[in-house]
């Protein structure tokens, strides 16, 4: 147990995502499976796993927790022995929607629920033009949980551009962050990577994200390229647009030699600046 506390195998699983959404439970089920008989202690879905990404489909899809798409994931939990991060669902809620994020343990309990912060609203004249506000609300909370000797903060997809959120859940003990994200053809190859590394590096943590395969079919294009990030800063492993699963390792005494190497959590001018916060779980 100590050896497991201490070492995790991910296995962060990015499959195609179609219009049925039993399909997709039922193909999501496969990958975790596939994923726990590989050696994964931690398995993650991609953002909108059960339903396609898109303002128009969000109330077609929505459902409430708890609810099928919840029963599947802590089913799937239990059945595997592993802690299962479920990707995001829209979730309908008091007449609301959101983009929402729930993680199981191993008993199949649900240890926590994420509604992303930060809405997906931009505009690249020629690019790209997305506004989720357009029918999600956003969370108001940071969420985390605790697995073993980790601490697991949740970010959804354009919550990783908002360094002071990363630095909050670095600041509260996190040592892992976990982002199921479906960025796009115009943002993907500019910033995805990019992102994923500033936050790791910046709080001297894990950082893993989640995207869907690409469909060219699709009406959105995601990017891919899911991907595991050590406290260093460098690509522990990654992937492209296609269908797979990225496996990797994460070490609490990798983590803890880099902040010991380089402590800046000690020589930070907390005397000349500081966060406030609220509403972290």
């Amino acid at each position: 147990m100590a050896a497991f506390l201490q070492k995790m195998k991910l296995a962060l699983i990015q499959f195609a995502v179609s219009p049925n959404k039993e399909k997709n439970l039922e193909r999501a089920c496969t990958f975790i499976k596939e994923a726990t008989q590989n050696g994964a202690n931690l398995v993650c879905l991609p953002e909108c796993f059960n339903a396609p990404y898109g303002v128009k489909y969000f109330n077609q899809y929505a459902e409430s927790i708890p609810g099928c798409t919840s029963e599947v994931l802590s089913k799937a939990a239990k059945e595997n022995n592993i802690y299962l991060v479920g990707g995001t669902f829209p979730e309908k809620s008091d007449g609301k929607l959101f983009n929402t994020c729930l993680a199981y343990g191993p008993n199949g309990e649900l240890l926590a629920k994420h509604r992303k912060i930060h809405l997906f609203d931009i505009d690249i004249p020629g690019k790209i033009t997305f506004k989720e506000s357009d029918a999600l609300s956003p969370g108001d909370s940071f969420t985390t949980f605790q697995m073993g000797e980790w601490k697991v903060g949740l970010g959804i997809c354009y919550d990783i551009r908002f360094s002071l959120m990363a630095n909050i859940y670095a600041n509260k003990g996190c040592n892992l962050l976990i982002y199921p994200g479906a960025f796009n053809m115009t943002t993907g190859p500019a910033h995805w990577e990019l992102l994923q590394r500033a936050r790791a590096v910046d709080n001297q943590l894990y950082v893993a994200t989640i995207s869907p395969a690409r469909d060219e079919s699709a009406s959105y294009h995601a990017w891919g390229h899911s991907s595991l990030i050590n406290p260093w800063g460098s690509i522990v492993s990654t992937t492209e647009e296609k269908e797979g699963i990225v496996y990797g390792e994460i070490d609490l005494s990798q983590l803890e030699a880099v902040r010991e190497q380089i402590p800046i959590r000690h020589q930070q001018r907390k005397d000349l600046y500081h966060i406030e916060f609220k509403n972290l779980d």
